[in-house]
């Protein structure tokens, strides 16, 4: 167990060291001291940080209430709880902003699930969490101005922009190829990537191909049976979860910058978590700053007040849980014995 933690303890540690070498960075180059002037601390903006912190907690209520909503209940709240913080500490020190759902699977063990089951169930949350994009990303892109959305003109936002429709379109195929997979025709999807991996060049990762596969049939004999209830409740919480990630942007903007758009302001989440799907760094550390900064700086008026609405913004979606889950990982590591 010692090694897993000396591990685990030097991804934190490089994931904080690159946070706050770019931020670092950033407030060398770009920071103004008198942009603090506009930086005021009353009882509005007081009174919005605590509805940022509320609406993160609105992110773990979804995501704990879909672990006990896909586990029947078998997981208690505060086992639920506990698995949405693990997976959201191992996002934090792995790379990509959204990562964690493989590593469901592993926690979903350690509560007492056989592995056949967990897999099954981190799945059905993977295509639910991919589901929730395919369907909401069209419906901000057609509610509001491509060029509000997306910023006018420069290479930053330009490149937001491509980024940002290469992932969506990946995301869109993806979900395809889990639905197929996991809900309409699971035997075909195996036998086609079976073959398809048969190929010289692609014959190295045929296991793992036909380890995915394998899961999806499994899955799909587990909840494709499922009443419609119970689909509208785990989507449900899976959409509570990722509303709440974004109304903490929107938090802070009511309280610092409360003449911008707030369903601008809103709907730019959606591209920057899109982006930051593809972020090679642990939890997405210093792209999500310098990302922040540049795309909402439009918004904000002065790049060193975008940068210290930045810095708050991943105190709460980040650093939060880096620091929680570092405390915490010792002990569920001990108590679950992971040897």
């Amino acid at each position: 167990m010692s090694t897993q933690l000396r591990n685990t303890g030097w991804k934190v540690a490089i994931a904080t060291f690159i946070g706050i070498g770019v931020v670092a960075w950033m407030f060398a180059r770009e920071f103004k001291p008198e942009a603090l002037d506009g930086f005021i601390f009353d009882s509005r903006s007081i009174l919005c940080i605590v509805l940022a912190a509320i609406a993160m907690c609105g992110r773990d209520f979804g995501l704990a209430w879909r672990f006990r909503s896909i586990t029947d209940g078998e997981l208690s709240w505060k086992r639920a709880f506990q698995v949405d913080l693990m997976c959201a500490f191992t996002s934090a020190i792995t790379p990509s902003a959204v990562g964690g759902s493989p590593a469901a699977i592993f926690y979903l063990t350690r509560e007492g699930l056989s592995v056949g089951r967990a897999t099954t169930l981190t799945l059905t949350t993977l295509l639910l969490d991919e589901l929730f994009f395919v369907i909401f990303c069209p419906i901000i892109v057609l509610s509001i101005p491509f060029g509000e959305l997306f910023g006018e003109g420069g290479i930053v936002l330009g490149s937001v922009r491509i980024v940002f429709w290469t992932v969506y379109s990946c995301i869109v195929a993806y979900t395809g190829l889990l639905y197929t997979g996991i809900l309409w025709k699971p035997q075909a999807v195996a036998r086609g990537l079976h073959k398809l991996f048969s190929i010289r060049v692609l014959r190295r990762w045929q296991p793992a191909a036909d380890r995915m596969t394998g899961n999806m049939v499994a899955t799909s004999e587990r909840v494709r049976h499922c009443p419609r209830t119970w689909w509208m409740r785990v989507f449900g919480a899976t959409v509570v979860s990722w509303f709440s990630r974004y109304l903490v942007v929107n938090a802070l903007f009511w309280g610092f910058v409360p003449s911008a758009d707030g369903l601008l302001v809103f709907g730019r989440q959606f591209v920057v978590w899109v982006v930051l799907m593809v972020s090679p760094t642990p939890g997405g550390s210093g792209v999500s700053e310098w990302l922040f900064s540049n795309y909402y700086g439009d918004l904000i008026g002065n790049v060193s007040m975008a940068l210290l609405l930045a810095i708050i913004w991943r105190l709460f979606s980040y650093y939060v849980y880096l620091i929680a889950g570092a405390f915490l990982a010792p002990r569920y590591f001990k108590k679950n014995k992971l040897s």
